[in-house]
């Protein structure tokens, strides 16, 4: 069970703003690599990853690919209109945030580009369920008249280079608003080296949605809702961990979302294939049903991803991780250094 007696000031801690990566490293694989095996950090690069790893261990990556999904659009009036798709539910609907001086209402219309139209059909929160019109496709038409949508802490607008860089070698399926960040630190050499050494890979695919950078606002954990994302576990990964299991393996996730979607997707002791929807909400207390270890960036103060990864390698670990980090200048968050967590004793399910 989650410990009911945490708040949301156990998981802040100092960071100076400089430390917050705004540009990708010169290589994918030319990041830093802190490893917390609970006894102790060492510093590492990111190549040593296939060290690090087993013959027999599976590696686990999330092989969502990010949408271009921030469009400039305007009222009738013509007032600017920037739209933020978070999820598309349908051919001609998607889920968006909207931001303008008077935020439209339901019936009002938004023009886009190309000819284009989106009418207001309802609101939940912050987010607005959009029908378009005259787009086709939706993830095409966005393709053509989107950009990245970076994370609100990189302090600049999207580049060419980022629409490499901020997407993993092995993005398939388009539907996110936010890359797996973990997963940008691997390039084409690095899986194949980790293939060679007798590693399996698999995949799942979670829609990392906007929802991923909104705060928690209550100290009261208990009352925090997760954004929910969607997420699709195929029966041939179910059955790579099965089998990973027999050969004695150990199963290690690329970042916090395929972690989430491998969690969400076990019911007691089974993994069970399948495509779903997850707002599992992970607080240290969790058991660990699915997964190993955790190849994770360095997250936010106070977020979920932080209090996830508390869960996983015990609040403690992290904390004297996250403080080490910070004293050796390692470079936080999208863009940032990486950690391989191994899973504290008692985290297990």
């Amino acid at each position: 069970m989650p410990d009911s007696t945490l708040t949301l000031a156990d998981f802040d801690y100092p960071l100076p703003t400089e430390l917050i990566a705004q540009t990708p490293a010169a290589s994918r694989t030319g990041s830093r690599l802190l490893h917390v095996d609970g006894t102790g950090l060492t510093d590492r690069r990111f190549g040593d990853l296939v060290d690090l790893v087993a013959p027999g261990d599976l590696v686990v990556m999330n092989d969502t690919r990010v949408l271009r999904a921030r469009v400039e659009g305007r009222k009738p009036t013509g007032g600017g209109v920037e739209l933020l798709v978070e999820r598309i539910v349908g051919d001609d609907e998607a889920w968006a945030q909207l931001r303008a001086s008077h935020l439209p209402g339901i019936g009002r219309a938004v023009l886009l580009p190309g000819g284009a139209h989106a009418t207001v059909l309802a609101r939940d929160g912050g987010f607005f369920r959009l029908q378009f019109h005259d787009t086709g496709p939706l993830p095409a038409w966005l393709e053509r008249h989107g950009t990245l949508p970076l994370p609100p802490y990189l302090s600049r607008p999207a580049t060419k280079a980022d629409d490499d860089r901020y997407q993993t070698v092995y993005a398939r399926v388009p539907g996110a608003v936010a890359a797996p960040t973990a997963g940008l630190h691997f390039d084409d050499a690095l899986l194949a080296s980790l293939e060679a050494r007798g590693v399996g890979l698999a995949r799942i695919t979670l829609h990392v949605g906007a929802g991923t950078f909104l705060p928690v606002r209550d100290g009261d954990l208990s009352r925090h809702r997760m954004h929910s994302e969607r997420f699709e576990v195929p029966p041939a990964t179910v059955e790579s961990i099965a089998a990973a299991r027999r050969r004695g393996g150990r199963v290690l996730a690329v970042g916090t979302t395929t972690l989430r979607a491998l969690e969400a997707a076990s019911t007691g002791v089974e993994l069970v294939a399948g495509a779903a929807e997850t707002d599992l909400f992970i607080l240290p207390g969790y058991r660990f049903r699915a997964v190993d270890r955790l190849l994770t960036n360095f997250h936010l103060p106070r977020s979920t991803l932080l209090m996830l990864v508390s869960a996983f390698a015990g609040l403690e670990t992290i904390r004297a991780a996250y403080a080490h980090a910070v004293r050796e200048r390692y470079r936080f968050f999208s863009y940032g250094d990486a950690m391989l967590l191994e899973r504290a004793p008692g985290a297990g399910g």
